[in-house]
């Protein structure tokens, strides 16, 4: 058999195996117990973890049940204590749905129940972690919630972790999220949205917001782009930043991040829309201003004061860890009546016996840097830690003393590679805006470093999340726009939301005459 004719066997095949299996999940269940034993068998061949578990109620002619379950996702003495052990006493002599009612209304002893008859929901249950009764008689099956999973306890993240306030973070548990969430807004109006994305993995997504302060044609056009993806499966909240973001090749976000339940509180009390994918210890929000990229939890949780200068400090980094290089490349190699003399004359002396161009010794070291850095993150967290650190200790030293790069340059890089961690939203976005300005920077000076950084601002100025502009903040330039802006003023005057809530007021202070 020839190699293309052999590959059009194999896709047939394929292809009818599929069919039959699509066919299988659009059936609806039979009365016949060995029936539906047998096309559960059939559709989960080969799964060895798969479980059926039949029973026979009491009496001389039991009533005959099937238990359909996979083993570790299930919680065992519920299932024996609350399901085997009724159905085991039993002696129900009915039949058809009027069995079921009973077994749901008066014999099992689980909180959450369903019936259905449909192959496809029986199918979604059993691989989320349900048990599926199955009764002898009876055209529908009882879908009862019996889930247990090993999940990771509750821990503060470590990419975004707070002096004061609280210590919680999300972990990969989709219900243990949301009621932190719900935890912490009580109102009625928190509305709760599931749904289901990907055709293989069918993962749990939930969309969450609070009616009256969210943007309803911001949420309509969220669902419009959900409803669009159609992909094998979601493992984790980034699928679907990529898949539903505004530019999906700009190097800023149009969606924001986080991993604290207090931070996604306090979005959706400004109007966002909140997306939590089962799995995932990340939640995304929409829409997404620029400012986020630089206010912390902290903020809201210290004095103003302090909040407002640490927030403009993160602005002036960002600025710094982007444009240093190639601004120090550009007075260097062409703009020497930028800089001092004497300072010129110490830097031409070190430069004297480094072999190389200052371009490409900026080009070396900020490589060998962000080596470093991987390898830090990859590996274990203290060895991680001291590789980081001894290794741009030693590698600069040791580039000095060798004659490979100038002693300035290190304390360039350094101040880069520093300022870059005070800012970790922008990591991603520094790095390659960080080697654009100094390509530039390389090849036209400080001309070129003006021009790069006028066309990230210009980037920046067109970026839009939902239809809503990312610096809309500042380009109104209102009063209680900017009292969380550049700074954070005190929360007693910040009475208005921001401009992606419909509902603009935020609190009302009476005076004491009024009370």
């Amino acid at each position: 058999m020839s190699g293309k004719s052999k590959l059009k066997r194999q896709k047939l095949i394929r292809q009818a195996v599929e069919n039959l299996n699509h066919s299988y999940m659009e059936s609806v269940i039979e009365s016949s117990l060995d029936k539906n034993i047998q096309m559960i068998r059939k559709l989960f061949e080969d799964v060895d973890i798969l479980k059926l578990k039949e029973i026979r109620g009491g009496g001389k002619k039991g009533q005959r049940y099937c238990l359909v379950f996979m083993d570790s996702m299930v919680n065992d003495f519920l299932i024996n204590d609350d399901i085997v052990k009724p159905l085991m006493l039993s002696k129900l002599t009915s039949s058809g749905e009027e069995l079921i009612n009973i077994l749901d209304k008066q014999i099992v002893q689980i909180n959450e129940t369903e019936k259905t008859d449909s192959m496809s929901k029986i199918i979604e249950a059993i691989c989320s972690g349900d048990t599926v009764l199955f009764a002898d008689g009876a055209p529908q099956v009882l879908l009862l919630n019996t889930r247990e999973f090993p999940t990771r306890q509750l821990e503060e993240p470590t990419n975004e972790k707070t002096l004061s306030g609280p210590k919680e973070g999300f972990n990969e548990s989709l219900s243990a999220n949301l009621s932190l969430l719900r935890r912490r807004i009580k109102s009625p109006e928190f509305k709760i949205k599931l749904l289901n994305i990907g055709r293989r993995t069918r993962t749990k997504t939930c969309i969450c917001y609070i009616k009256g302060l969210a943007d309803e044609k911001v949420l309509d056009e969220l669902y419009k782009r959900l409803e669009k993806i159609d992909i094998d499966g979601i493992l984790d909240v980034n699928y679907l930043n990529e898949l539903i973001k505004d530019h999906p090749y700009s190097l800023f976000r149009s969606t924001g991040k986080t991993s604290r339940p207090d931070s996604l509180a306090g979005k959706l009390l400004e109007g966002r829309i909140a997306l939590l994918v089962d799995g995932s210890p990340d939640a995304l929000t929409v829409p997404y201003l620029f400012i986020e990229n630089f206010q912390s939890s902290d903020d809201y949780y210290i004095n103003f004061y302090y909040s407002s200068f640490f927030r403009f400090t993160r602005i002036l980094v960002f600025i710094i860890t982007i444009s240093v290089p190639g601004f120090y490349v550009a007075i260097v190699a062409f703009n020497h009546e930028m800089i001092p003399t004497q300072l010129l004359i110490n830097a031409a002396a070190e430069r004297q016996s480094v072999p190389l161009p200052a371009a490409l010794e900026a080009f070396i070291m900020l490589t060998v840097f962000n080596i470093l850095r991987e390898a830090g993150l990859r590996m274990s967290e203290n060895i991680g830690q001291a590789l980081s650190i001894v290794g741009a200790l030693v590698i600069g030293q040791a580039a000095v003393e060798a004659k490979l790069v100038a002693a300035p340059m290190i304390v360039v890089i350094g101040l880069t590679a520093i300022s870059s961690l005070v800012v970790p939203r922008m990591n991603s976005s520094s790095i390659f805006i960080r080697l654009f300005l100094l390509l530039l920077a390389s090849c036209l000076g400080f001309y070129g470093l003006v021009i790069g950084l006028s066309a990230v601002l210009v980037n920046i100025l067109n970026l839009r999340s939902f239809g809503i502009s990312q610096v809309s903040p500042v380009a109104s330039f209102k009063q209680q726009n900017i009292k969380d802006l550049f700074i954070r003023a005190p929360i007693g005057i910040m009475k208005d939301r921001p401009v992606t809530s419909v509902n603009p007021v935020r609190m009302e202070i009476k005076n004491n005459d009024d009370a």
